[in-house]
């Protein structure tokens, strides 16, 4: 009898141990996919003070960030080559200011495309351009690259080696003055061998579309103030919110503060949840004693150095999309 449950006993180990052969292996813990990095994309309009040029430049370089500058070609003519701009559009912003003011603003073009930082073309004349035809909007951009190709010989300042052919190609986006967009000007850009343009507002962060060879970047409206209503997310918009586009000096602080607090809350929010690129404008003008500039400074000190995060240009981000570069993971 006692054989017998000896015998009993062993098949039952036997079976288990064949059913644990049999069963589903233990699955490995799950691993969400890693996020992908928060692209910032931070630009310059009209780019003509040269301490702001290089105010810039040393911000990018302690920051690791890449930006943009929508150069407005007007600022490339001195008052004696001024008549080389004909338009059809105008200048309500002046020209440079003096042959050696052309001379120190092209070192600046050429130090900061040297660094990796985009140069775009904000048209040659600052205008509403609203009511443009094709014409009008090709022949503008006609202007910007003779100008900008020419701009040594035009103001007989000796050029550099290499400077043609760079200039030939390097301005690839748009933006357009005060924003101001028709269907024509989007028939014109892709023929005037543009492949951005970041002319318009949307109503928050968004994944720029790409349409007829064009991609399309927009400022977001983001959250501002202490009642959080929604402002385009560029220095100037700002400055007519906090004070009617007056200069409040004494005010700056409050000023610079809110404008961080309106750019941090935007990043948190898209840094914690879809990832979706942020836009931010600014010009070279010192508004409120300068107080979009300290918020920028201390915006960008605090995330453009973040592993996870890239303060790239718009030239950059879409050379990745065409040329089908992943986004690089958080990590990688």
């Amino acid at each position: 009898m006692l054989r017998s449950y000896r015998v009993l006993a062993f098949s039952l180990a036997s079976l288990a141990c064949a059913n644990a052969a049999f069963a589903d292996p233990p699955k490995p813990p799950t691993v969400s996919p890693a996020k992908p990095k928060q692209v910032v994309l931070i630009s310059f309009d009209a780019a003509r003070e040269i301490s702001q040029w290089q105010r810039s430049r040393a911000l990018a370089k302690r920051t690791g960030a890449h930006f943009t500058y929508f150069l407005s070609c007007v600022f490339l003519l001195s008052p004696e080559t001024r008549q080389q701009y004909a338009g059809p559009g105008k200048s309500n912003v002046g020209f440079g200011a003096s042959k050696q003011d052309v001379a120190e603003r092209l070192q600046q073009v050429r130090l900061a495309a040297a660094e990796g930082h985009d140069i775009g073309s904000h048209a040659c004349g600052h205008f509403d351009g609203k009511e443009w035809s094709k014409a009008d909007w090709l022949a503008e951009f006609a202007s910007v690259r003779r100008i900008f190709e020419n701009a040594y010989a035009i103001n007989g300042i000796p050029e550099p080696a290499g400077w043609h052919d760079f200039a030939h190609h390097a301005v690839v986006g748009f933006r357009a003055p005060y924003l101001s967009t028709d269907a024509a000007l989007y028939e014109a850009l892709p023929q005037a061998g543009f492949q951005y343009d970041a002319s318009g507002v949307s109503n928050g962060p968004e994944l720029p579309p790409t349409r007829n060879g064009i991609t399309h970047f927009a400022l977001p409206l983001i959250p501002e103030g202490p009642r959080a209503k929604p402002v385009v997310a560029m220095d100037y918009n700002l400055y007519v919110r906090h004070s009617g586009a007056t200069e409040k000096p004494a005010m700056a602080d409050e000023f610079t503060g809110r404008a961080y607090q309106a750019f941090r809350a935007a990043f948190d929010a898209e840094y914690n949840g879809k990832r979706l690129p942020l836009e931010l404008g600014f010009h070279f003008t010192l508004m409120n004693n300068g107080a979009y500039w300290n918020a920028l400074e201390r915006f960008a000190g605090e995330v453009c150095v973040k592993a996870d995060v890239e303060c790239i240009s718009f030239r950059d981000y879409v050379a990745r999309q065409r040329g089908g570069q992943a986004q690089a993971a958080v990590g990688g």
